[in-house]
């Protein structure tokens, strides 16, 4: 059994409407395929997804597909946000690395479940955005910076988990080296065609690494393409 969140949730956002689709979203779209984890989805029938998107694409916010956020950049579809969350079994007391923050919303799904959440966003201006956004939400768990999240973020490792929502050609090692005995790494890897990488660290600092699903991300830039 899941234990609970000790992370009071945000504040209540959006009318009856905007609830009545988020919860169609998590039947349809999370308990309708293989999502089964109960604090993971809750904590996606809590956040306001449409209040991450631009205005021109909040009826779109709650389908099943990534939308534009601007400056060449997308929020992912809400399949794959609770996908990436369930695999990385985040506990309640977990400090976790979120590598690209776009317009917070992977972030604001980690804020419902853990104790702290570190994200990086190489685009100053959406890191900008995303941390005022999520501070009007009342997340006061959410750190957000500007900068490459290649080589992770050494000052507040280790890290219980790490999600990474852009692909780089091969799996950064500093992210490797910053997750904690039994931390987990979920990336993107590849070029036009992507896979998901689960990537385990044993309490005994072995490492796990297995294919999860293929996937679609914007490329990582910055040092990545070097």
């Amino acid at each position: 059994m899941n234990e609970p969140s000790q992370v009071q949730p945000a504040p209540a956002t959006g009318d009856a409407s905007t609830s009545r689709q988020r919860e169609q979203m998590v039947q349809r779209q999370l308990v309708g395929r293989d999502i089964t984890d109960r604090r993971v989805l809750d904590a996606m029938r809590r956040v306001p997804r449409h209040r991450f998107v631009p205005e021109q694409w909040r009826a779109e916010a709650y389908a099943d597909r990534p939308l534009p956020i601007g400056r060449g950049q997308t929020i992912s579809q809400p399949y794959i946000v609770a996908l990436m969350t369930q695999l990385a079994r985040i506990r309640p007391d977990a400090r976790v690395l979120d590598v690209g923050t776009g317009s917070g919303y992977q972030a604001a799904v980690l804020g419902e479940l853990c104790k702290e959440v570190l994200s990086i966003e190489i685009v100053e201006p959406l890191a900008t955005e995303a941390r005022q956004r999520l501070a009007a939400l009342g997340y006061e768990n959410i750190e957000v910076r500007a900068g490459d999240g290649y080589r992770g973020w050494i000052e507040k490792a280790p890290f219980d988990a790490i999600i990474v929502a852009a692909a780089p050609d091969h799996v950064p090692q500093p992210l490797i080296d910053q997750l904690a005995p039994d931390g987990r790494l979920l990336i993107p890897v590849g070029q036009f065609y992507q896979d998901l990488i689960v990537i385990h660290k044993r309490p005994d600092g072995t490492i796990d690494r297995r294919k999860a699903a293929p996937v679609a991300f914007v490329p990582m830039t910055g040092e990545a393409e070097r």
